[in-house]
């Protein structure tokens, strides 16, 4: 074991113990009583240059004179602490936790895995192991992205396509992170990637991503800005790509002038990792690290991932960058390791004392199998086959994710005790038999399976089951999936399920039995055929340690299914454009006017839900609140959550302006009989939209207000239940910054 713990136990003793004669000479940045400004500009004034370098990358060395402890800043907790050597809670993906419509859920879920990643880091201090990577409190999370193309590998990181849903969801992880201390930090939550950044994965490191301002400020820029504004995120992470002609972490715009100067950021700035690499040999916008590594930081990125900024001290010498100028990013760092406590007697910080017992506690557990539940999507229930009746007895269970473990876990996970797929939750089901057999992987079947003969052995059966999609070794981050038919570098290339797997399910549908398709995928795939001709299917996301539980819960009716599509599921490739273009033109559904397979806000649930009333004012002026009310009611005959939304258009006031939008939402329990009136009040800010030009206002016209149980824009199919008025908007135009 090092001694680093114990010798700033040692510092700390000191401190407390001096009489205050003694206490002048005690430097001034072991000084609870200061402010962290005064403490962090007194630590600096003691660093030499080399010094200051060496913690401007992720891997910061302890500087023992100092005692500055070893410090990994690159950490991830994306839907739990990811990648530690501990055994840790696995909560759903994040698309999936964004398809339970449930900030208030999702807050209590970080709070849980905040506390798991402060136990994680008080233990590594004690062992004196803190330089190893995932051992720390920065963690870059959450991906406030967001998920324009589902061919995108990493949109499962994200919380779907609608930049309002992105920031409820993205402001209540980094709340439940960070804590609620005024003076501490539980752990630094991280937005990323700042900004327009959404594939193609395999050419991120060179990619010039293109937007209009009217995108820009619509789509891309809208969750990092209520992140920084309403949750005082305390980290940035800049993107691979380039934008307007400059990487985005030496981006003039986006850096400067948008995060630093006009939404005046406080915290830290990060690259993503070897990012700043990428100025040479990807972007080739500079011709050497030393140029590279300046330009970074003086436009605004602190802290690298990766180790170009040992060049730094070199840029000195060069004239390229003072050392007061580093002196800025390095203040930034440290403000954000004071903030956490390391400089701190154990005492003083608030979070010190969570202990290891926290790891998979009960109610962790708890927690990540009701956010399982909860993002679990309905798609088809005909003839209510769904929740299953008593007088099953037999069920064929099949596909490649039936029993996968490593699928249901997703990218960026840790590793839980439990992990129950859906083939364990169904042989723990009293007097059910399962018959089980992947038949096939992904794309190809399993080596001696006769397509034409494999399902004479499920004729006794009573149902069968198959759970199908992909997995997120095949969608996710450049480098780590990709490699087989149908995916490349970590992107999909075609939205489609995979062949293999309808024909498989093709020729069990001969068998005449029932079948229910489950869909394990991180984003929406075309599944015509299925959506056609069978009678159930639900979309299962990646639900985390306990999605096989969740899925049984729901196919017996122990937990009535409440999730809604978080994304738009198109029928064919050919709706889409390419990836690489970043036009949010016939993107999500607030631009694609065409016929959708599932529409943005869908999903059923086991009861019905009627929407009564719509009640607001006719005309409002410009500069009030605006006071919604829907009445709801349950109609059916079982307890159920429906979530009521609520959508605006400005299409009468400005053609450029989405179909509608997602203003607000609120997840409601109603048992039967029930009724409920929910109120949703919107600020003038709430009633504006982006022209053209990018600017952002609340102007006089005619605006349309929509709530139902789906956005309006989908099909008339999927509609009926959606309510509608017209509103006048009166008064002087009122703009806005951002």
């Amino acid at each position: 074991m090092k001694s680093q713990y114990f010798t700033r136990l040692l510092l700390f003793g000191m401190i407390m113990m001096t009489t205050s004669s003694q206490a002048q000479i005690i430097p001034s940045y072991l000084n609870t009583d200061l402010s962290i400004d005064e403490r962090v500009n007194d630590l600096i004034s003691r660093m030499t240059l080399e010094e200051k370098v060496s913690q401007m990358t992720h891997t910061s060395k302890g500087i023992k004179r100092l005692g500055i402890p070893d410090y990994n800043w690159w950490n991830e907790c994306l839907h739990g602490v990811a990648r530690s050597t501990e055994k840790v809670t696995v909560f759903p993906q994040p698309i999936g936790l964004a398809a339970s419509f449930n900030p208030e859920e999702l807050f209590k879920s970080a709070e849980m895995i905040s506390d798991e990643g402060r136990a994680i880091y008080n233990i590594s201090v004690k062992k004196g192991n803190t330089l190893k990577r995932y051992t720390g409190l920065t963690f870059w999370t959450p991906n406030v992205n967001i998920f324009r193309d589902p061919r995108w590998g990493r949109g499962h990181e994200t919380y779907g396509e609608d930049p309002y849903l992105t920031s409820e969801m993205g402001i209540s992880m980094v709340k439940g992170l960070q804590g609620n201390d005024p003076n501490y930090l539980k752990v630094s939550a991280c937005a990323k990637h700042f900004a327009v950044h959404s594939g193609p994965e395999p050419l991120r490191h060179k990619f010039e991503a293109t937007a209009s301002d009217h995108d820009l400020r619509d789509t891309y820029l809208p969750a990092f800005y209520r992140l920084i504004k309403e949750a005082n995120v305390s980290g940035v992470m800049c993107a691979y790509n380039s934008f307007n002609g400059q990487p985005c972490c030496g981006s003039n715009l986006l850096l400067r002038k948008i995060l630093l100067h006009d939404w005046k950021f406080e915290g830290y700035i990060t690259s993503d990792c070897w990012a700043i690499t990428d100025f040479l040999y990807g972007h080739k916008t500079h011709k050497d690290s030393i140029s590279a590594s300046s330009d970074a930081v003086l436009h605004g990125t602190d802290l690298e991932c990766g180790d170009t900024y040992r060049s730094l001290p070199a840029a000195v010498n060069a004239g390229l960058i003072t050392e007061e100028q580093i002196d800025i990013s390095l203040r930034n760092l440290l403000k954000i390791r004071f903030r956490l406590g390391m400089f701190d007697p154990p005492s003083k910080v608030p979070y010190s004392n969570i202990s290891y017992d926290v790891l998979e506690s009960h109610s962790h557990q708890e927690q990540a199998l009701k956010m399982a539940r909860q993002s679990m999507v309905l798609l088809k229930n005909d003839k209510k086959t769904l929740p299953l009746s008593s007088k099953t007895k037999k069920i064929a269970l099949i596909g490649p994710n039936a029993n996968n473990q490593i699928t249901q876990l997703g990218n960026y996970n840790g590793i839980p005790s439990k992990n129950v797929t859906l083939l364990d939750a169904l042989r723990a089901e009293k007097g059910i038999e399962i018959v089980y057999d992947s038949i096939s992987d992904f794309i190809k079947l399993n080596e001696g399976i006769d397509l034409e003969r494999f399902a004479d052995k499920y004729k006794d059966v009573d149902l069968i089951i198959y759970a199908g999609g992909i997995s997120p070794m095949l969608e996710g981050e450049e480098g780590d999936a990709g490699g087989l038919e149908g995916f490349v570098g970590g992107d999909r290339t075609t939205i489609n399920l995979p062949s293999i797997q309808t024909e498989v399910m093709k020729k069990l549908n001969l068998l005449s039995k029932p079948m229910i398709f489950i869909c394990m995928s991180g984003g929406a795939m075309a599944f015509n055929w299925e959506a056609e001709n069978l009678p159930v299917i639900i979309q299962a996301w990646y639900g985390g340690q306990a999605t096989g539980t969740a899925l049984a819960d729901i196919l017996f009716g122990r937990y009535n299914p409440s999730g809604k599509l978080p994304v738009t599921f198109y029928h064919s490739d050919t709706d889409i454009p390419s990836i690489e273009d970043y036009s949010m033109a016939n993107r999500t559904y607030r631009y694609f006017d065409k016929d959708v397979l599932y529409p943005f806000g869908y999903g059923l649930s086991y009861t019905s839900f009627k929407y009564n009333k719509l009640l607001c004012p006719v005309e409002a002026q410009i500069g009030d609140t605006l006071s919604v009310k829907v009445e709801v009611s349950n109609t059916g005959r079982c307890a159920g959550e429906e979530v009521i939304q609520l959508y605006l258009s400005h299409k009468a006031i400005a053609q450029e302006a989405p179909l509608c939008q997602l203003v607000r939402f609120k997840k409601v329990n109603l048992n039967p009989g029930e009724h409920k009136i929910v109120e949703f009040k919107l600020s003038t800010r709430d009633l504006s939209y982006v022209d053209e030009t990018g600017g952002v206002g609340t102007v006089p016209g005619m605006i349309n207000i929509y709530a139902g149980n789906v956005c309006p824009s989908a099909p008339q199919r999927f509609t009926s239940k959606v309510l509608s008025k017209t509103i006048e908007l009166k008064g002087t135009p009122k703009y806005f910054l951002y």
